[in-house]
């Protein structure tokens, strides 16, 4: 795919001074709910009004949306407040839907973005249409998964296209419903810096008190805007309800958040971070020079074990490192879940160095 900055341009449209704020129930539930909601943000930095007409559910027999008749719900929130309306599409019967009944943002969910034969249905469905088209990361961290479901849009010729991140799911323990992995993230936007990044810290926190950090971090990113499901009284909410916030707190959460420049070209401020950044790059040597001097080691450990006819995993021994490693960790200000990601990284290259060696 290539980079187009065409693809921005719709972002560019609404002329905003703030992040792009998308909002609304995670579910559409009953009319008056709908519009009741939407007429406590039409006056707020929201932009776009989201709610969820289709609801993809993990078991059978959960609430999984009203279907078609809500799209009528959407028509009277953009006549009645102005806002622009958004919503999931699954399939190419709820592509039809939407675009027949002038929805003005289709977002494609995580569990259809691992689906290439989905995203190709939805491509084909909306060959060639001039509605912004948004892609939720999928469930697992697979780069390849999310892209590739962009570039299937993209050829499809659709170029109003853009990203949302909303974490991705997990076996380890974590405060979050689905770990941010920013890293991922980044690493898109670097790949692709003209296409728009979305941030549901609702799917990401998945409990109402964490969306003002996530948010935050978002920003901090310089994440384009931030999609989060608000409800007026989220604790009945029919989805989803631990991670709805009241439109109140969505105003106060607008409201505190900072916008940060993503630059200065004030002098000081230059030679400052000048200073530091040599440091950081004098740290990143010495941690290289670190690693590769604990790699050979670890392939002398190989050669010992190939001829001591010894197994290469010794559970015991590295759990031991690895609760020795979090509290060290721990004193140095690093939190459980960083030691874990780097400690389990630098543990499998050592696995792999020393198979090599027993397979020679």
């Amino acid at each position: 795919m290539e980079n187009k900055k065409e693809m921005r341009q719709w972002l560019d449209n609404f002329g905003l001074d703030h992040p792009l704020v998308i909002a609304g129930p995670c579910s559409a539930e009953t009319e008056d709910q709908v519009l009741k909601i939407a007429h406590e943000l039409k006056d707020t930095d929201v932009t776009v009004y989201r709610a969820g007409i289709w609801k993809p559910r993990t078991r059978p027999g959960m609430f999984e949306g009203v279907g078609a008749i809500g799209l009528g719900w959407l028509k009277k929130v953009k006549e009645q407040t102005g806002l622009l309306t958004a919503t999931e599409v699954a399939n190419k019967d709820h592509v039809q839907l939407a675009l027949e009944n002038d929805v003005d943002i289709l977002w494609i969910g995580a569990r259809s973005t691992v689906s290439p034969f989905i995203m190709q249905e939805i491509a084909d469905a909306l060959e060639g249409t001039d509605k912004i088209v948004l892609v939720k990361n999928p469930v697992n961290p697979d780069l390849a998964l999310w892209l590739g479901g962009v570039e299937r849009l993209y050829t499809a010729n659709i170029k109003k296209l853009g990203l949302i991140h909303r974490g991705f799911s997990t076996y380890e323990k974590s405060k979050y419903r689905n770990i941010p992995e920013w890293q991922i993230a980044i690493e898109v936007k670097n790949k692709f810096p003209d296409l728009p990044m979305i941030c549901d810290p609702s799917h990401i926190g998945g409990k109402r008190d964490l969306i003002f950090d996530i948010s935050q971090s978002a920003l901090d990113l310089n994440f384009d805007g931030l999609m989060i499901e608000t409800h007026w009284d989220p604790d009945n909410a029919w989805s989803d309800a631990a991670q709805q916030v009241t439109p109140k707190r969505l105003i106060e959460i607008m409201r505190d958040l900072k916008v940060r420049k993503i630059t200065t070209e004030e002098q000081a401020y230059q030679n400052e971070l000048s200073v530091l950044r040599s440091q950081i790059d004098v740290a990143d040597q010495n941690l290289l020079d670190v690693l590769g001097k604990r790699m050979k080691v670890a392939e002398q450990i190989g050669a010992l074990k190939r001829a001591n006819n010894v197994a290469v995993l010794q559970n015991k021994r590295w759990n031991e490192i690895l609760g020795s490693m979090i509290l060290e960790g721990q004193d140095r200000g690093l939190s459980e879940e960083f030691i874990l990601r780097v400690f389990k990284a630098i543990h499998q290259e050592s696995i792999n160095k020393q198979e090599k060696i027993l397979k020679a």
